[in-house]
């Protein structure tokens, strides 16, 4: 079978268990199993697949038919324009997220140098990372309560070169920081305990860490007060 043979027939299957970005989620894995750019799967759209490469690919398919998230089977997402290191200690990448990190960096820039943020919750770093990245006058410390979370924001801000600018603490909330801060981010659990997400949102998020309490919004307002 051909790549663009492939990729029809495994967007119709993924489309048929829910998926509603099937086409987009059968090229990620593709690409993924075969060790190419997106691109290169329309630029070579007549390659045949071997046995191999169709049983990796049958794989991927087959799991994330099953729900799980495309972030976790390829181990990356893209998040503010740059590629985060993903698994699942830590919640994918929100698209909706960059609202806050735009807004962030906006007032960041407007500020002198030295200007120090908190991102509490920081699960995988991007938000801690991406302020850092776009906003060279910052010092960020980050905060989660996993230490397998940390472990992966950690090798993500050592892949973006922030060492010295991106600090990483264990501890709940606003708890293992000292010091007054310019600006605090968070993007923290705010679904209540019990709720039943939607199909598609509970496919793309790990459930356990958005349930915190009986009033998600708890979690939130603890962090500021």
């Amino acid at each position: 079978m051909t790549i663009v043979e492939v990729l029809k027939l495994s967007a119709d299957y993924l489309q048929k268990h829910g998926s509603d970005s099937s086409r987009l989620d059968a090229e990620l894995l593709l690409a993924h199993a075969l060790g190419m750019r997106r691109l290169d799967l329309y630029l070579k759209f007549d390659r045949a697949l071997s046995e191999p490469e169709l049983s990796a690919y049958r794989d991927l398919v087959g799991r994330r038919a099953r729900g799980e998230p495309v972030a976790y089977l390829v181990g990356h997402k893209e998040f503010m324009g740059l590629e985060f290191e993903v698994t699942p200690d830590v919640l994918v990448p929100n698209p909706d997220t960059e609202v806050l990190v735009q807004r962030a960096v906006e007032i960041a820039r407007g500020s002198g140098a030295g200007f120090r943020v908190a991102d509490v919750g920081t699960g995988s770093g991007c938000i801690a990372i991406a302020i850092a990245h776009y906003a060279s006058n910052t010092v960020v410390w980050a905060t989660d309560v996993s230490g397998e979370a940390l472990t992966v924001a950690a090798r993500n801000v050592a892949r973006h070169g922030l060492d010295a600018r991106v600090h990483l603490e264990r501890g709940d909330l606003m708890d293992p920081l000292a010091g007054e801060f310019d600006l605090v981010c968070a993007n923290l659990p705010y679904v209540a305990a019990g709720t039943t997400l939607p199909q598609s949102a509970a496919r793309n998020f790990a459930g356990r860490r958005l349930h915190r309490d009986v009033n998600g919004r708890e979690r939130v307002l603890e962090a500021w007060f």
